[in-house]
């Protein structure tokens, strides 16, 4: 996600990003639950992106209407 904005993707792109991101916060969680967690910081950045991403997703969803 760092090469493209947000704003830039399309639904489909926006799908498999959030795919992605639901996935890395499920394996920061199992980290976090095994005390192997290196990277505590990055719990807040995963769960922004997954928010700007689910926000893009409706805005477009309501211009579509």
């Amino acid at each position: 996600m760092a090469e493209k904005k947000v704003t830039d993707m399309d639904s489909t792109e926006l799908k498999g990003e959030l795919l992605e991101l639901r996935k890395e916060q499920f394996n920061l969680r199992m980290q976090r639950g095994t005390g192997q967690l290196a990277n505590p910081s990055r719990f807040k950045v995963v769960r922004r992106q997954i928010a700007r991403i689910k926000t893009q997703m409706s805005e477009i969803n309501r211009t579509a209407l």
